[in-house]
């Protein structure tokens, strides 16, 4: 799905759309990319002149490219955090560089969803962890 396409699925718009592709690999399983640019409104304040993308917008992207295999039940819903746990941050993202995120849904019981998802740059482990949300009546 390109970005177009994402937009019909998910209610997120910029700036916070945070997925620019993504591709359902298996039934529960999602690769996704987002390209971090370098005017992002999240880089303006954190840090200035040592622009990192902060943790829990790295968060919010996994969460997002994993919300888009609900396809079939997020029609007129909003996927919302319940947790995150076992967040592990292994080396900082900077702006230039390309997330390839890998997220799986590991269990069901609506409206609550959970899953673990795994974010690359240049194939190196940069942030994993797992998330529930829930879909809820917009």
């Amino acid at each position: 799905m390109n970005k177009e396409e994402i937009r019909t699925i998910i209610p997120h718009r910029e700036p916070m759309l945070l997925v620019d592709a993504v591709e359902l690999v298996e039934e529960n399983k999602a690769l996704g990319k987002y390209t971090i640019k370098k005017d992002e409104w999240f880089l303006k304040g954190h840090f200035p002149n040592n622009p990192v993308v902060p943790g829990v917008i790295l968060c919010e992207i996994m969460a997002q490219s994993c919300s888009l295999l609900l396809v079939d039940k997020i029609k007129g819903k909003t996927p919302y955090f319940t947790g995150l746990n076992n967040v592990k941050f292994r080396k900082k993202v900077l702006p230039g560089d390309v997330l390839e995120i890998e997220c799986k849904l590991i269990k069901e019981k609506e409206p609550f969803y959970f899953a673990c998802g795994n974010t690359y740059v240049n194939g190196k482990l940069v942030v994993s962890g797992e998330f529930s949300f829930a879909l809820m009546d917009n």
